[in-house]
């Protein structure tokens, strides 16, 4: 088989990867697993690779970045490629529609709108214009469209946010701290008296609680708790080192001492 030029070609950009993918997914002189793969398969690298995009940005790796990037994607063009080999759209579709979709939710950009506006009001006009733009299709439930494979707590936030814009939402903080205190109490007595799928159920409660009060303080759950997992793997590896220093390791050592050390890393964070 003639080898494509474009295929060696360093600055062969979009083209050059849809090539490459093309020939990947060759199904007689391809590559036996990009082969058999399919978008149930393929998922699951698409949300690993967003989120490697997103823990690069946390280290501000901006070399990791770029990387990172072209493994995101690759992941559409690999999704484009499948459905091109099923006619349902190509890559070309894909970047026709969020084009033209950025066209349109951007009047005070593209259009005739005053662009003399604050974020926040940008914010509530793009969530309009997607209104209108649901308005447009069939008619569909409030909850209907929040993506199923959303982390947890993100979908909880989306449903939430979904929720109360048709009125169903504690208007109070006040109120949903009253309610994670039940539900942490619902699940304290659990415990002892209920199934373990009871008690992941009362825990479940309590987590979506949880994503409400980050949506009733304008704050990103899933950004929180990456941000606390930072924090407690830094001290952690500081109580490692503090040992290290006195010949010792988390194995060799005792509660007390690693709480204090915590204590100790804490001061110094």
């Amino acid at each position: 088989m003639t080898e494509d030029p474009l295929i060696n070609d360093p600055d062969g950009g979009i083209p050059r990867l849809l090539t490459i993918m093309a020939r990947l997914r060759d199904p007689d002189t391809g590559c036996p697993w990009d082969i058999e793969q399919d978008f149930d398969s393929i998922a699951p690298y698409t949300i690993e690779e967003a989120y490697e995009v997103a823990d690069a940005i946390a280290r501000k790796d901006m070399g990791d970045l770029s990387d990172e990037l072209g493994d995101l994607l690759l992941q559409v063009v690999y999704h484009a490629q499948m459905a091109s080999e099923e006619n349902a759209f190509s890559f070309d579709d894909v970047v026709r529609g969020i084009s033209d979709k950025m066209v349109r939710r951007h009047p005070h950009v593209f259009g005739a709108e005053d662009r003399n506006k604050s974020a926040a009001q940008q914010t509530r006009d793009w969530e309009q214009i997607k209104a209108a733009e649901r308005a447009g299709r069939e008619t569909r439930g409030t909850l209907d469209g929040v993506a199923t494979g959303l982390p947890g707590m993100t979908r909880a936030v989306k449903l939430q946010n979904r929720a109360a814009r048709v009125g169903f939402d504690w208007p109070e903080t006040t109120q949903v701290l009253d309610k994670l205190v039940e539900e942490a109490g619902e699940l304290v007595a659990a415990q002892n008296t209920m199934s373990k799928a009871d008690q992941v159920d009362e825990f479940g409660d309590l987590m979506f609680v949880m994503a409400n009060l980050a949506r009733h303080l304008d704050i990103d759950p899933e950004e929180a708790i990456r941000s606390t997992n930072a924090k407690f793997t830094r001290r952690f590896k500081r109580i490692e080192a503090l040992l290290t220093e006195r010949g010792k390791t988390p194995a060799t050592s005792d509660l007390a001492e690693m709480d204090a050390l915590w204590d100790q890393a804490k001061s110094e964070d």
